[in-house]
């Protein structure tokens, strides 16, 4: 990974590349349904094993601290509070409840205990047309002050044509299933089941920010190179990730019984990657090309212990996390391709003097009122230890220690079984050594929207 990578494609073009593939695959699966799917069930756009599937999710976002609607990242609001944070905002937004995405997955039986599947999956931005693209998103921000950013973050959708998951395998009812690709974690699994706010962008910030599901660095949300292997035996299930060439590993044990539903995970990842913007300086360095990024390279260490608890029309869910940042044991220099293929130009190998030390928490209830309404609350927490040459607990320095705490609550209506519509709000406050560099310390995000399921 250290070493330099020429890079042969100007990425500005990839999306635009990627989305019309993606249309020509929709299209093809499309004509087949047309003709021949499945009379028995209407309900499905399966044929012959393939289904296509999928979700928008469009609304309508007030912020009383936002940065402009961007077109790239992809929830396309920093719906949290960030350092860019500072205008009173009404705006169109996407994906307030979900990611919006087009996808295919496949079953092919190839004895009575074993089958073939797969899973074929894209993220997009339904307020632009464009493929989810975090790194781009941070691309257009290079170089631009910090009062005039629009919203961006890391992310491990990075405009690639299939941005979410790409992978295939076998799978058996009795031995589980063991699949080779570009997967979504096990952190990343069950960060989104144990989550009150199920992976909301709007309404959860270990939904908006792949930090939990990502042990530490959302690039690693998403996995390509990755084995993963998972199991269930009546009420226990267990599972196991590898990812080649960059050395990730993971593990999951939990069970599920009597409306109890219980995970812990352990999980490691060397090289991670946290890219950012270019400062005005790093852009005027000679040499250094203007659509490239800067990145803080960090070995980071997790274990995670949520659950669940579903009674009557209530259910209960939480969970804590804990990440270990260090500097990398093999330092990588800058001058390569990263996620996405975006150009690296600029990289920290020394942003801990002392291991960061984060802890993450989150609690929720919900209560359905009927079958079709339900109304969800719930809080989040991040605490970090100082981790800087010198301890401090305050804002100087972002190596402060420090916390930010997210209050949230969402009603959700399903007027059919593919259409629902919903409005909450979501308060996210930082302080200290969190809140370091930030405009401003807190943020208010009022959200209504509908989403369609397919």
């Amino acid at each position: 990974m250290n070493k330099r990578i020429r890079k042969t494609n100007d990425h500005r073009f990839a999306p635009r590349r990627a989305l019309l593939s993606a249309a020509i695959l929709g299209g093809i699966a499309l004509a087949g349904f047309g003709t021949n799917a499945r009379a028995a069930d209407d309900t499905s756009l399966t044929w012959n094993g393939i289904t296509l599937y999928g979700t928008v999710d469009v609304g309508i976002a007030y912020q009383n601290h936002g940065a402009p609607l961007s077109q790239d990242f992809y929830p396309t609001l920093q719906y949290m509070i960030g350092s860019s944070n500072n205008k009173s905002i009404t705006t169109i937004a996407s994906s307030g409840l979900s990611q919006s995405k087009v996808g295919l997955r496949g079953v092919e039986p190839l004895t009575d205990v074993l089958s073939f599947v797969f899973n074929l999956e894209t993220g997009f931005n339904p307020t632009s047309g464009k493929l989810a693209d975090a790194p781009q998103s941070l691309i257009n921000n290079n170089g631009v002050a910090l009062a005039d950013r629009k919203s961006a973050g890391d992310g491990s959708r990075a405009g690639q044509l299939f941005n979410g998951q790409a992978w295939g395998g076998f799978s058996s009812k009795d031995w589980g299933t063991l699949s080779i690709g570009r997967h979504v974690t096990l952190f990343g699994d069950n960060t989104t089941k144990y989550d009150p706010m199920n992976g909301s962008y709007a309404f959860s910030i270990i939904g908006y920010s792949g930090l939990t599901a990502g042990m530490g660095d959302t690039q690693d949300v998403r996995l390509d190179d990755s084995v993963k292997y998972t199991i269930k035996h009546d009420w226990f299930h267990a599972g196991a990730l590898y990812q080649f060439g960059k050395s990730a590993w993971q593990l999951d044990a939990g069970f599920d019984y009597a409306g109890f539903s219980v995970d812990a995970l352990w999980g490691q990842k060397k090289d991670a990657i946290a890219a950012a913007s270019l400062s005005a300086a790093q852009v005027a360095t000679p040499g250094v090309p203007f659509n490239s990024l800067a990145a803080t390279i960090s070995d980071n260490e997790a274990w995670q212990i949520a659950g669940s608890w579903t009674g009557g029309p209530f259910k209960v869910s939480g969970g804590y996390e804990h990440i270990t940042f260090s500097n990398p044991d093999l330092p990588v220099a800058a001058g390569f391709a990263g996620l996405g293929g975006y150009w690296i130009s600029f990289t920290n190998n020394a942003a801990f003097p002392h291991d960061r030390k984060l802890d993450v928490s989150w609690i929720g209830l919900k209560y359905n009122f009927t079958k079709d309404l339900d109304l969800t609350g719930a809080w989040y927490g991040y605490n970090q230890d100082a981790y800087g040459a010198v301890k401090c607990s305050d804002n100087r320095s972002g190596n402060c220690s420090g916390n930010e705490d997210v209050w949230s609550v969402r009603l959700d209506y399903r007027i059919t079984k593919r259409f629902d519509v919903y409005a909450g709000a979501a308060w996210s406050e930082v302080e200290d050594g969190l809140a370091s560099g930030f405009l401003n310390k807190s943020a208010t995000t009022l959200m209504t929207g509908f989403r369609f399921n397919f």
